[in-house]
């Protein structure tokens, strides 16, 4: 499944701005006991998902340049182009 890149890098941003929504309804709302409780818990997930998700993609993005796969998921591919044989000195 192809997700427009806009939607894709904006996704994290938008499960904390939901989040925090939640989490200020919780916390204005909380008379109604069980209601602010649910809330908050989705709130608190939605914060916890949203920063995870923008964690996790530094990190393979990171790796990604470190490695040499320019912080993609592709690697290599069949229509690459070889890479050179490793040295050996196994004498």
């Amino acid at each position: 499944m192809h997700v427009p890149r806009r939607l894709y890098e904006g996704l994290p941003w938008l499960y904390i701005t939901l989040g925090l929504a939640a989490l200020a309804y919780s916390y204005l709302a909380s008379g109604a006991s069980a209601r602010s409780l649910i809330a908050g818990l989705a709130g608190l997930a939605g914060v916890l998902a949203g920063a995870v998700l923008l964690l996790r993609r530094r990190e393979f993005r990171a790796l990604g340049r470190r490695y040499g796969t320019g912080g993609t998921a592709r690697g290599r591919q069949p229509g690459d182009a070889p890479r050179p044989p490793p040295d050996r000195d196994f004498d």
